[in-house]
């Protein structure tokens, strides 16, 4: 091993340690705020259970409004999994994949459900977050849903926008449901129902 390359492992061991400790902090954080919420759950909280002082989790997060806002994009980036990116899929088939998939990943849908009911507080550091994800989400299936009224597959007297709108409240709403009595309520089998209502099935 050359001189260059002793340089070259030496400053991978500290990233490599720093970005460990920061991964342990956020699945810390992650546990706490499902959990407890924004506002219930403290940086001790989270500093305890990373197995760290409270001074050193605030080297890796300066205050407690960073660390959810990391939180949040590291929740964005492993729900990203359901989106390959070289699966060409119809709207029904897309919806009902995504939602099993976040079933499969623990916490990821507390984690959502809790955050997002607590953001409409005031001054949520969490709100902008979810009213520009509702916005996005609303104009994701509204297009979605276009698409296929072009194609003569919604059905008759069914708006695009208005069809978006209710899959959104319907999916939070049944993963709500979901979290209460996971044994009793189908979220991907009641979301299948909702899309054969309003979408007409391809003909052979």
């Amino acid at each position: 091993m050359t001189t260059k390359d002793v340089a070259r492992a030496g400053k991978r061991g500290p990233y490599a340690k720093s970005e460990e400790r920061r991964q342990t902090i956020l699945d810390a954080a992650h546990a706490v705020f499902a959990a407890r919420g924004y506002r219930g759950g403290s940086l001790q909280d989270v500093a305890d259970r990373a197995g760290m002082s409270q001074t050193s989790l605030l080297h890796y997060f300066p205050s407690k409004r960073d660390l959810l806002m990391s939180v949040l994009e590291r929740r964005d980036e492993i729900t990203s999994g359901a989106f390959p990116d070289d699966m060409e899929e119809g709207l029904a088939d897309s919806v009902i994949r995504t939602a099993l998939y976040n079933e499969g990943i623990p916490g990821v849908i507390e984690l959502y459900t809790v955050l997002c009911a607590e953001s409409v507080t005031d001054e949520h550091p969490g709100r902008d977050y979810f009213t520009e994800r509702y916005e996005r989400l609303r104009a994701s299936y509204g297009r979605r849903f276009a698409e296929l009224a072009a194609v003569g597959r919604l059905r008759p007297g069914v708006d695009p926008d208005e069809a978006a709108m209710s899959l959104v409240a319907l999916w939070d709403g049944l993963q709500t449901q979901w979290l209460l009595a996971p044994d009793d309520v189908d979220v991907a089998e009641r979301l299948r129902g909702y899309l054969k209502l309003v979408i007409v099935p391809e003909s052979n």
